[in-house]
């Protein structure tokens, strides 16, 4: 029979198809592999203060959770005594790299407060239901957005305080801080609030940033001495412990905080200054501020504050104006993406400090990804060589070579394109590759053991192809747990190629082998 004759059937042609494709992929974007094979980032991150396992334990989990939330799926986070942790991650760009810090030292605290009272908090948030949505362009303007759902229990409490506050914004933050005073020029507040008088500008922010005891002070200073004087003697007698401000502060002043132990956080004016939008006629409304971690202030509309609330919440906003298009997209995309990989990650049970990372080599590196193909190689091979002694059929051995070795390239692309092949990947592949064998063995032994009985190819392919759709889902159905985990997000590769493979085996790879085995053997 004619090579060609085989092309003819559709089963081989979406083989082959899939193959040319997704080699053309590779060569263009190129296969992702973990940090045994090609290194990667080491940070480290001291904690607070000591704590207990049950705590550690808690901790390692939400950053695992968080940075693989991200996208980094190969990652590594251990805790190292009872203050220090080292969170290991892939070779990334430097970006990512900082990106993933900043992902790691956010407390996670989220908070929703209504004219001074918290309405919801991130113990509510159901963590299975938090997604990142793609950002939308209207007009030129970019806005990013993070879904999520809360509790039966929360939206009960949430109805409750937002009773009767039709139309008054919804302030959410994320890391709002504690036990801090914000201060602020006297000047910038006329610069940097434009048509809006300094006055008013103040009473927005006061308002934005009220909650009862844990009330952010919002003062300000002038570059006169008076002013220094009273906004030290106003620090001095006040309860924060914290100062968040901007560059260019009276050089007195900041000296005057460090003596008396305040901690100052320098924030840049881009940070400090608050985005005030107009609602209705007379209201004004601080959408995001982000030095104080104000994300969003969603106004609340009168039909969820009668007592009838659903479970549905979004987290918005807008990217800078600065820029091109793609660059307001792009970040529109980090902050979506980051927003939701810190919440899923939740708060952490004690507060953390990024160290300076380091790069590491590669533990394993090429020598294992080379051995470890010749092992499959040798082990493909070894069961073809019993499958021409089993059926006495020398032609077996190449359709057996080639389908298990496109599946295993289809998979591994697949992997490699949209995530990180890391070692419970490779665990996983291995693991189906005897599944696979094993599928074909079933296959040939109805068209070629059951050939002489009577029956169609259709009907004896029909019969192989059953229990392998049973074992596929079966395996499909074992492995779904840990494709969904929270908690096991180390062997999450794992199941990822053990599902892809499956299913790839079934839907192309099996039916490819069944038309190349019945083209060559099997009588109608």
């Amino acid at each position: 029979m004619s090579v060609l004759n085989y092309f003819k059937d559709r089963r081989i042609i979406i083989l082959v198809v899939l193959v040319a494709a997704l080699a053309v992929l590779d060569v263009a974007y190129g296969i992702h592999f973990g940090i045994e094979f090609v290194g990667g980032t080491q940070i480290p991150v001291t904690l607070e203060h000591p704590v207990n396992v049950t705590t550690m334990t808690n901790l390692v989990a939400a950053l695992e959770q968080r940075v693989s939330t991200f996208g980094l799926k190969e990652i590594n986070v251990e805790g190292v005594g009872d203050s220090h942790v080292y969170v290991t991650i892939p070779s990334v760009t430097p970006q990512e790299v900082n990106q993933t810090i900043s992902i790691i030292e956010s407390q996670g605290r989220f908070d929703g407060i209504v004219s001074g009272k918290e309405a919801i908090n991130g113990t509510g948030i159901l963590k299975g239901s938090i997604g990142a949505l793609q950002p939308e362009t209207i007009n030129g303007s970019v806005s990013w957005a993070v879904t999520f759902y809360i509790t039966q229990g929360a939206a009960t409490r949430f109805g409750k305080v937002v009773f009767g506050q039709g139309n008054q914004p919804l302030y959410m933050f994320l890391d709002r801080p504690t036990d801090a005073a914000i201060l602020i020029n006297s000047s910038q507040i006329s610069n940097i609030i434009v048509g809006l008088g300094p006055a008013k500008a103040l009473a927005v922010m006061r308002e934005a940033l009220s909650d009862g005891n844990q009330t952010i002070p919002v003062y300000t200073v002038s570059g006169s001495n008076g002013s220094v004087s009273t906004t030290e003697n106003v620090l001095l007698h006040g309860k924060s412990s914290k100062i968040i401000t901007g560059t260019g502060l009276n050089r007195s002043l900041m000296a005057f905080m460090e003596a008396h132990n305040f901690t100052v956080q320098i924030e840049s004016a881009q940070n400090m200054t608050p985005q005030i939008i107009q609602v209705g006629t007379n209201q004004r409304v601080v959408q995001q501020w982000p030095a104080v971690g104000l994300l969003s202030a969603p106004i609340l509309n009168p039909s969820i504050t009668n007592g009838s609330v659903g479970q549905s919440y979004e987290i918005s906003g807008m990217a800078p104006q600065n820029g091109s298009l793609q660059q307001r997209v792009d970040y529109a995309n980090l902050q979506s993406k980051t927003i939701a990989s810190i919440l899923n990650g939740g708060a952490l049970p004690v507060a953390i400090i990024a160290g300076t990372p380091t790069t590491i080599p590669p533990t394993l590196g090429n020598k294992f990804l080379y051995v470890s193909g010749i092992a499959g190689i040798v082990a493909i091979a070894a069961v073809s060589l019993f499958m021409v002694i089993r059926y006495r059929k020398l032609f077996l051995v190449v359709p057996i070579l080639v389908t298990t070795l496109m599946e295993l390239f289809i998979v591994v692309s697949v992997i490699g394109l949209l995530g990180t092949i890391d070692l419970a990947a490779v665990a996983g592949m291995i693991a189906v590759v005897g599944t696979g064998i094993d599928a074909q063995i079933i296959i040939t032994d109805e068209l070629l053991g059951r050939s002489s009985e009577t029956g169609s190819v259709k009907a004896l392919l029909g019969n192989a192809f059953y229990i392998i759709w049973m074992d596929a889902v079966l395996l499909v159905i074992v492995m779904l747990p840990l494709f969904f985990s929270t908690s096991l997000v180390t062997v999450v590769g794992f199941s990822e190629s053990t599902i892809i493979e499956a299913l790839l085996g079934i839907f192309v790879t099996r039916p490819a082998y069944s038309a190349i085995v019945s083209k060559h053997y099997a009588h109608e």
